[in-house]
């Protein structure tokens, strides 16, 4: 089976890559730059945009099964193209398409729905990957600066969506279901950042900021005044579907979601730092 992996060099799409490959199928890798990418042996690299579907229409040929993300570009933009991807899609004869979810509904999310073919969505919850944001702080001065820190969260490990998709892709049973994947806990930002140190082995300082303070960061860091409304909300005030663990992940796979003290430990060498600047006292955490 030939399976085309849009946003394949992304958080969830490098995981299902690799984890179809793991599985022996013939991969197609897209992304605007497969120059600057390293895909498992095997995985056929195209280049193109999901802006402008008519820069790898060609790749749909022989393609059985489709990942979809529902944004594009730099600026993780709604795709306007749903209809063009369908069209070729339908044209190539896949018969099978999953899709990543980003925020709110995009034209590509009615256009998949209503294409003919069958579809499976994922809405996942927090990625266990975004708290590698929290690297170079933890490594260069044992401190993460946070708004919210009691707010809860039931994050989910990448390589579990990519696990869901790769079966929705590859077996029967998953069309027309829209699949909420979380991992299967529910932590707050302190209780995370226990499970880092742990993990590290080291001590590291919560700094815990203020809406404003935390407005401001995200302005200075280029984010528009919608992002920076969108980010107050969503952390300041989670929606239950954030906090609610699910057991999709282990219905659809057949094994347990990932802890995040298990992701805590694969990428403890991300915020362990140099062993000058590791806390002689032990792993823990301390607020200010």
């Amino acid at each position: 089976m030939k399976i085309l992996v849009t946003g394949a060099t992304g958080t969830v799409g490098r995981e299902i890559v690799k984890q179809l490959a793991e599985g022996g199928h013939h991969v197609g890798a897209l992304s605007r730059n497969p120059g600057r990418a390293k895909f498992p042996d095997g995985v056929e690299a195209v280049a193109g945009d999901l802006a402008a579907p008519e820069t790898f229409a060609a790749a749909f040929e022989g393609v059985e099964a489709l990942h979809l993300i529902n944004f594009g570009g730099d600026d993780c933009a709604k795709l306007q193209t749903g209809e063009q991807l369908v069209a070729l899609a339908r044209q190539a004869g896949v018969r099978r398409i999953t899709m990543l979810l980003g925020g709110s509904s995009t034209p590509l999310d009615a256009a998949v729905a209503a294409g003919g073919i069958g579809w499976t969505f994922l809405q996942p919850v927090e990625f266990m990957a975004n708290h590698l944001e929290w690297a170079a702080s933890i490594r260069d001065e044992g401190i993460v600066r946070e708004p919210f820190c009691d707010r809860r969260s039931a994050v989910v490990h990448e390589a579990d969506i990519a696990a869901v998709a790769v079966a929705a892709l590859t077996q029967d049973g998953h069309a027309g279901k829209k699949y909420t994947l979380t991992g299967p806990e529910v932590l707050s930002v302190r209780e995370k950042i226990g499970l880092i140190a742990a993990a590290a082995g080291r001590e590291i300082q919560l700094v815990e900021l203020t809406e404003q303070q935390a407005r401001e960061r995200w302005a200075a860091a280029g984010f528009s005044p919608e992002a920076i409304e969108f980010f107050v909300e969503i952390h300041g005030s989670t929606p239950k579907i954030g906090y609610t663990v699910v057991p999709t992940v282990a219905r659809v796979t057949g094994r347990p979601a990932r802890t995040f003290a298990r992701w805590a430990r694969e990428h403890a060498a991300a915020f362990a730092g140099s062993p000058g600047r590791r806390s002689r006292r032990g792993a823990r955490v301390s607020v200010t």
